[in-house]
């Protein structure tokens, strides 16, 4: 039978437009020009001016053919050439990849090359890591724009051309258009995963519209609010903030690096109401001096998100006037695609009690399809009885395209028609869900991403290790760091410092282990090391003096 309401009436130019976070840019200049968009030191621009400068970087980048299909490469720490990226890139049809900046030059040059950057944004700070990354990238080198900024710590100048002689370059009225498809790719991020090898996760402008919008939702957001820049940007495109902002038309305070100290002047001196970052960025606030919040009498709304915030960062946000909101996603779900939404009733319980229940990776955001705790086996929910664990999946718009030139990877994260997590959790009665366990070991750091996997092939490498394993070990800045347990060969000798000093040489120094124990390693019969053994024993710190 026909049905009635599909015949004739059928998708046109006037009734269908691709959804992109583009368009939020274009509709807050023209709606709201004059109000500010870029607060870096001394620096101001209003929308008006951002979107012009966003258009230039598109029509430059477009001159020297970058355009569907090409990517763009930053190395680039929280300031405003970061986050005019995020528009100019996609103006032109190419895909941003945001690079982490604390990576080694082998990590950034694998990057670089595989996904095949014609252009690198680049600062000075990182100029040591970059002159090596693109020294191993031999011929396919991309082009280097040096991004200038005075405040940048000591370092010397890569690029080509300067980023503001490049703009300078482009044509501020660039007639850009929307994706042809909503489903083409706007951004790849790599991720660490569970291996030692990154997988460059491809999300699309549908999705990045979506997240972007859902920040809003989820999290109450007002327009023209002035949120400070705490999160790194590189960190699933700043979870969509930067789309977010261009959303509700609001003020993005820019800075370096998080700093106590200044980041409480920031919030003084410019109204912070929204921020955004790692349980250690509130572990750093709220263990400041009283001093330093002095004439702060405004909430300040939190968002927060990596490893589950201890009880005790809960209750001291609370204490010193931060609201905090509990966020829970990955790179592959363009950051925050759960929320711990807030039930009234909460309000009566005790502040131990709040936290125990905002500790939680809650319910599915509201652009996100869906989340649920599944037996990875059966692909069925366990009982909702908060006891028994499964492993977190998420369905929806908010999900990744899938793993850049990995269809093994991709097939294997899709497997039932769930993108698998890989974290392991239990199902509350009331609907929300808390993460238990990560069954393949990430560890995450400050809000990073370590796999075990590969810190255990660096303690291999060294002469005197015949075994190594490596655990999450709690820490109270970090939330958790490594800890590595070795067992040396017959007559060998070593000591943790020489470890320790062993491992700089090889990763990035957030995964170089915090404590290294020696001894004998627990395995199974069949020789496969117990790492359940060892967690327990980290947790007692007798156990590892």
């Amino acid at each position: 039978m026909t049905n009635q309401y599909n015949t004739g009436l059928d998708k046109n130019a006037a009734n269908f437009v691709a959804l992109s976070p583009l368009s939020y840019i274009e509709r807050a200049a023209r709606v709201y020009p004059d109000r500010t968009a870029v607060i870096y030191g001394e620096r101001r621009q209003n929308w008006a001016q951002t979107y012009e400068r966003c258009r230039r970087l598109a029509s430059a980048l477009a001159a020297r053919g970058i355009g569907p299909g090409d990517t763009v490469a930053v190395m680039l720490p929280n300031v405003p050439a970061m986050f005019e990226a995020h528009f100019g890139v996609p103006m032109t049809g190419a895909v941003l990849n945001t690079l982490n900046t604390r990576l080694d030059a082998e990590a950034i040059a694998f990057m670089l090359q595989h996904g095949e950057a014609k252009v690198v944004l680049t600062d000075r700070e990182f100029s040591g890591v970059m002159v090596k990354a693109l020294a191993m990238c031999g011929t396919h080198r991309p082009y280097v724009i040096e991004v200038e900024d005075e405040t940048a710590p000591a370092g010397y100048d890569l690029g080509e051309i300067s980023y503001e002689d490049f703009l300078a370059q482009g044509d501020p009225g660039y007639s850009w258009s929307l994706p042809p498809d909503e489903w083409d790719a706007i951004a790849l991020n790599y991720t660490s995963g569970t291996t030692g090898n990154p997988k460059g996760v491809v999300t699309h402008h549908r999705g990045a519209y979506l997240n972007a919008a859902s920040n809003v939702i989820s999290w109450q957001l007002p327009h023209h609010a002035t949120y400070l820049w705490t999160l790194p940007m590189f960190h699933c495109n700043g979870w969509c903030f930067p789309w977010t902002m261009a959303l509700i038309a609001g003020a993005s305070v820019f800075l370096r690096k998080v700093d106590p100290t200044h980041i409480f002047e920031l919030v003084r001196e410019h109204h912070i109401t929204h921020l955004s970052g790692a349980p250690i960025v509130y572990s750093l606030l709220i263990n400041t001096p009283d001093s330093l919040r002095e004439g702060i009498t405004h909430k300040i709304h939190g968002q927060i998100a990596g490893a589950a915030p201890p009880a005790a960062v809960i209750e001291g946000c609370e204490r010193v006037g931060i609201e905090l909101i509990h966020v829970y996603g990955l790179t592959e779900v363009y950051g925050p695609a759960a929320v711990c939404a807030k039930q009234a009733h909460w309000e009566g319980l005790s502040i131990e009690e709040r936290a125990q229940l905002n500790g939680r990776q809650g319910v599915s955001a509201p652009m996100q399809q869906a989340i649920a705790v599944l037996d990875p086996e059966t692909m069925e929910p366990v009982p909702a009885d908060g006891e028994t664990m499964g492993e977190i999946f998420f369905r929806g718009n908010v999900v990744m395209k899938g793993y850049l030139k990995n269809p093994g990877a991709t097939e294997e994260a899709f497997a039932g028609g769930w993108f698998h997590t890989g974290d392991l959790a239990v199902m509350y009665p009331d609907g929300y869900v808390k993460i238990r366990d990560r069954s393949k070991d990430v560890i995450i750091s400050g809000g990073e991403n370590i796999s075990s996997i590969e810190v255990e092939d660096a303690l291999h490498r060294h002469p005197a290790v015949m075994l190594a394993a490596v655990v999450a070990m709690p820490d109270a800045r970090w939330g958790e760091v490594p800890c590595a347990f070795v067992e040396l060969k017959p007559d060998a000798q070593a000591t943790g410092e020489e470890i320790l000093e062993f491992c700089r040489q090889l990763l990035a120094r957030f995964k170089v282990p915090k404590r290294v124990v020696f001894g004998a390693l627990p395995k199974t019969s069949t020789g496969k090391i117990q790492k359940f053994v060892l967690r327990g024993q980290v947790k007692s710190t007798s156990a590892i003096e």
